[in-house]
């Protein structure tokens, strides 16, 4: 009776060390991935620099890759419906997109955090015609190291981000907020090499 005693006492124990193992290691782990959080969120969103390619599956279906805009201008602008400064920007985005596609600019609309329904409701709202898709898992928001929506990217038909700073000191290959029609106007201009 005695031995039977001790054994599971010992199993005790162990099963204890067990699981203070692999609640330290769960620990450790959040512990890793906060800190990467943290370390992504502190760079700050790009600026210059080559564009992270993406692929975007639009809410009417279509697939669009950045890599195979190579040779076009292409803004991209990460927004959401909760999101109240992008209903500001919405009309400026729209007609950019509407007085420079045909001369080759492509404008591409990245849903951040966002529920299919909410964002198309927005679309209809503003009459948005540009492409527009969810980012799923938030894989392009990340790539880009948004700081929020809206935020928009300017992108050189070689891929890169538009170098450079404005009067104001922004870089033109990002903006961050809602944009101005004479920011809009500038980057845009020097998208097409003017």
């Amino acid at each position: 009776m005695e031995i039977s005693q001790s054994v599971p006492k010992k199993n005790s124990k162990r099963n204890q060390l067990l699981v203070m193992g692999g609640v330290a290691l769960v620990v450790l782990g959040l512990l890793g991935i906060l800190a990467l959080a943290v370390r992504q969120r502190s760079a700050g969103a790009l600026a210059a620099g080559g564009a992270p390619t993406f692929e975007l599956k639009t809410f009417e279906g279509q697939t669009i890759r950045l890599a195979e805009l190579r040779g076009r201008p292409v803004i991209v602008n990460f927004w959401a419906s909760w999101c109240i400064p992008c209903r500001e920007e919405a009309p400026l985005l729209e007609s950019t997109w509407r007085k420079y596609k045909d001369q080759g600019l492509v404008l591409i609309g990245v849903d951040y955090v966002d529920t299919d329904s909410e964002a198309k409701k927005f679309m209809q709202e503003f009459g948005i015609t540009y492409p527009n898709g969810p980012d799923i898992g938030t894989r392009i928001s990340q790539a880009y190291r948004i700081t929020g929506v809206p935020e928009s990217y300017f992108i050189t038909p070689e891929g890169k981000l538009l170098e450079g700073t404005d009067a104001n000191g922004r870089a033109y290959g990002n903006w961050i907020g809602p944009l101005t029609p004479g920011a809009m106007e500038e980057r845009v201009q020097k998208l097409f090499g003017r």
